[in-house]
């Protein structure tokens, strides 16, 4: 069907921080699958784990248990704030089961008939129905009502905006169930939260036992500099989701929660593919080789390298860059609003120079490359946009 504006550019492989389309042209990939391809392209470790585990069982049904799931559970709960971890297919289904989990956790433990989850103004959760109403941009929802109820909105990093919400909600009767908010916004324009707004969120969910949800779909597995983009924050969630960088390009979700809000019983949720043989060891070798090769130590040093980069870019077009912001190895440069210039624009002319990098909103480009970048590859980087710059 006809969902994607593709660009004219067809790959066919790729090897660490690089891919080459059918014509064998080579291209440095910011991209990274949209903050996917944590390991890269053909990562040693992942051929590895995909080959071994094909040759030996790759699906049965969680009828059964599944050594490899268990093992990549263990892993997520021994390197997080979580107890229990459920696994489905993607970021939109992990997000999905948080929002079920905290509508029964409402149900059952605070008795709420209608419960609310509040999001933000500018997030993206998702495109199930459930995920696109969560989904605080009308352009995700545009002709696909009626959207399912139970949802409100308040402008990201706003504590006054949050706390009249919950007020209003709450006024006669607890409605407000859930807090869900991206750590940092990737489609939303890669814009970071504010960590004084966070740990206020933290206090008045504790306050109001509302249960607090972060979505870490794209700001998950390290792709901040720390594992976890809460981490930054300085505070726990209740329920986090994590996808994307978690399979590293195997397509892999995972609902991680606390043990005090797992409400789920047998038969509330389930998933065929979810943390079947084969994806779970997959995820499981990137789980590790993050651990084994101090990946993250190469995040926060490549993020601090391509952030200034971008600042001398910035002050070399004044006229078109008004501001460079992000975390780790997911950095936005946002274009001025006043100039003819959009992302897409800066995005095309960067693709001719070789450089793939994607948009986050109509004036925001996003660069967001595998976590094994080299130092060399940032400055090559950086090079090439400083010719795509030049060149709209």
């Amino acid at each position: 069907m006809s969902t994607y504006g593709r660009f004219p550019l067809t790959l066919v492989r790729g090897a660490g921080c690089r891919v080459w389309d059918d014509r064998d042209r080579s291209y440095l990939d910011f991209v990274a699958g949209i903050a996917t391809c944590t390991l890269g392209h053909a990562h040693p470790a992942m051929v590895q784990a995909v080959t071994q585990q094909m040759q030996t069982l790759h699906h049965v049904s969680n009828l059964y248990y599944i050594p490899p799931q268990g093992d990549l559970a263990k892993w997520l709960v021994d390197h997080s704030c979580a107890d229990r971890v459920f696994f489905c297919n993607s970021g939109a289904e992990a997000n999905e089961g948080a929002i079920k989990l905290a509508r029964k956790y409402a149900h059952v433990r605070r008795g709420i008939e209608n419960p609310v989850i509040v999001t933000a103004q500018a997030s993206f959760h998702g495109r199930t129905l459930a995920t696109v109403t969560a989904t605080g941009q009308p352009k995700y929802q545009q002709n696909f009502s009626p959207l399912v109820p139970g949802f409100h909105y308040v402008p990201y990093n706003d504590l006054a905006a949050l706390e009249a919400v919950i007020e209003a909600l709450d006024a006669e009767t607890p409605q407000v169930a859930a807090i869900l908010l991206e750590p940092l916004q990737g489609e939303g324009g890669v814009r970071p939260g504010d960590q004084a707004y966070f740990q206020r969120v933290r206090q008045l969910c504790d306050e109001k036992e509302i249960l607090l949800i972060l979505d870490e779909v794209q700001t998950g597995m390290g792709r901040t500099g720390h594992l976890w983009g809460h981490e930054t924050l300085g505070i726990e969630p209740d329920i986090f989701t994590s996808a994307k960088g978690l399979g590293g390009g195997v397509p892999i979700g995972a609902v991680l929660c606390k043990a005090s809000c797992d409400v789920f019983q047998p038969g509330d949720h389930a998933s065929t593919y979810g943390g079947n043989p084969l994806v779970c060891a997959v995820a499981l070798s990137v789980c590790q080789t993050l651990e084994r090769e101090h990946i993250l130590q190469n995040v926060q040093q490549r993020g601090e390298q391509l952030r200034s980069g971008l600042q001398t870019l910035a002050s070399k077009y004044p006229h078109l860059i008004s501001e460079v912001r992000g975390w780790g190895l997911i950095n936005g440069l946002e274009l001025k609003p006043d100039q003819p210039v959009t992302a897409i624009e800066v995005v095309k002319a960067a693709m001719q120079e070789g450089l793939l990098l994607v948009p986050a909103g109509p004036q925001v480009v996003r660069f967001v490359p595998p976590l094994i970048v080299s130092a060399e590859e940032v400055e090559q980087a950086l090079a090439l946009c400083d010719l795509a710059l030049a060149q709209v």
